[in-house]
């Protein structure tokens, strides 16, 4: 049965209260379609991207399917004996990581699994639907985000709703308004 309550992401909550632009992405796309390979971070030419973190529900497939949408939570405990990860990696050809801490507390097991690649964080994107998790893993990473907006369904679930609030918020160009997207990462 699928764990319902992300314990990472509830722990890593008071962040976003200290400083809500942590959970703000670098760049942002509507939908999986819209990136573009290679992938290159707007304003920054020369950047060059190694690494790519991509999450799956609701970004290249529907919540729980593993068929990428359309037909143009592997990898977590959740997926008994790694099932769901297996049958992602043969139908799209992806090492999917294998992580026992749901996002964003999976940082230190993909950094990892980059350095032995020889990828800096700062040559990482995390590509993801949640600005909570996706976005919020990211920053704290010292990588790049895109946020997926929309993805393969606007969801109207209680979470992604408030982040989108927030997310239009803190991005308001009013006068006064303290938040900034989030620094680059360093090299």
């Amino acid at each position: 049965m699928p764990q319902i309550f992300n314990l990472s992401a509830t722990l890593n909550a008071s962040r976003i209260l200290y400083n809500p632009a942590i959970c703000l992405p670098h760049f942002t796309v509507k939908s999986f379609d819209q990136l573009t390979i290679p992938l290159q971070i707007p304003n920054y030419p020369n950047v060059r991207i190694k690494g790519i973190v991509l999450d799956k529900d609701n970004c290249f497939a529907k919540d729980h399917d593993d068929k990428v949408w359309p037909d143009n939570s592997a990898g977590t405990d959740d997926d008994i004996d790694s099932k769901q990860a297996q049958i992602l990696e043969c139908k799209t050809g992806v090492n999917v990581l294998r992580h026992s801490v749901k996002k964003p507390g999976c940082i230190d097991e993909i950094k990892s699994y980059f350095a032995k690649l020889g990828i800096k964080p700062s040559e990482i994107v995390v590509i993801g639907d949640r600005l909570f998790t996706d976005m919020l893993m990211a920053n704290m990473m010292g990588s790049w985000g895109c946020w997926i907006s929309t993805g393969v369904e606007l969801s109207n679930k209680v979470f992604p709703t408030l982040e989108r609030g927030l997310y239009n918020k803190l991005v308001t160009n009013k006068p006064g308004n303290p938040w900034t997207p989030p620094t680059p990462p360093s090299s």
